[in-house]
């Protein structure tokens, strides 16, 4: 393992879809309670599931429209995933596949209940692409990752950024070791044609990147003097979006802890944490497909270190 490893970070990609649309809800051009028919309006027509059985399937209409806000905070009943998303799920651009879940009946009325879901996810990058009048994958790199010194993040990396990606493993069927394997979810060659960006999951990048995220929700939006996002939508970011009633504490894009704390994982185990209270982020990356969960002692063990490294340099 390298300082510069690449790393497949997964739905750590979905607190910085969510920021990148807080750069447009800053700047007026949508709101947070706007409904996703409003700027995508193939979502007017939606239907949800009010039974399923074997043999039959009841549907009505929603109570009410989806927002931005549900999408963002998987209030919004939509699916994790639609048809269009097979074999993996970069294979069809975002025009298509946010189209998709619209003929898909939504699972709960939006507002009601949490469901964790790429498609919310996806659905908030569409928006931003519509309403940006530019593809979701260039505002994010022009908006978000050029203004924060994140070379190494892309949904698409170069065969030199491949050269350097950790290798992914998991157990072996007989638990004698470990094997390596390739990511199943996205399609190879990872440097070739054919893939297209995933707001809920597709990106790749480094610790030292992904550290420079963290540090602009350190600074309430604010990175290295260059103010990005406000206060305000940093705020709403990382505060508790979901309703009491439900036991997920999910914010827009983040989940949340209930000590203030927030963060988010990846399928392959990559974390990163934020404690806004002590000031301090920790990036945790590996590449694990399925192994015996040892890693997660390590996780904490690096968590508590470096509470105890920056209490240290603090005193």
């Amino acid at each position: 393992m390298t300082n510069d490893a690449m790393f497949w970070i997964a739905s750590m990609t979905k607190p910085m879809t969510a920021a990148a649309l807080m750069i447009l809800v800053d700047e007026g051009h949508i709101g947070l309670d706007d409904p996703v028919a409003k700027h995508l309006p193939e979502f007017r027509e939606l239907w949800v599931e009010r039974e399923r059985t074997p043999e039959r399937l009841e549907l009505t209409r929603p109570s009410r429209a989806i927002t931005i806000r549900d999408a963002l905070s998987h209030m919004s009943g939509l699916p994790f995933k639609s048809a269009v998303e097979e074999p993996t799920l970069d294979v069809a651009p975002l025009v298509t596949v946010a189209r998709s879940y619209t003929l898909l009946p939504l699972k709960t009325d939006p507002g009601t209940g949490y469901l964790y879901s790429n498609a919310g996810i996806n659905t908030a990058g569409r928006i931003i692409e519509v309403v940006s009048g530019m593809p979701y994958e260039q505002f994010m790199q022009e908006r978000l990752f050029a203004p924060l010194g994140m070379v190494d993040t892309t949904f698409h990396p170069t065969a030199p950024q491949v050269s350097r990606l950790a290798t992914a493993y998991r157990a072996k069927e007989d638990k004698s070791g470990i094997m390596p394997v390739r990511i199943p979810q996205l399609k190879y060659p990872l440097d070739g044609p054919g893939r297209y960006p995933m707001p809920g999951g597709g990106l790749f990048s480094t610790a030292d990147d992904c550290s420079r995220f963290c540090r602009l929700v350190l600074g309430g939006g604010e990175f290295e003097g260059r103010r990005i996002l406000s206060e305000a939508a940093v705020a709403e970011m990382t505060k508790r979006q979901t309703p009491q009633t439900v036991k997920e504490s999910y914010g827009l894009g983040f989940t949340v802890g209930a000590d203030g704390t927030c963060g988010h994982g990846g399928a392959f185990a990559t974390n990163m944490s934020i404690d806004r209270g002590r000031g301090l982020a920790v990036v945790w990356l590996v590449q694990d497909a399925g192994s015996p969960p040892e890693w997660r002692a390590y996780a904490g063990e690096a968590q508590a270190w470096a509470k105890r490294h920056c209490a240290a340099r603090a005193k």
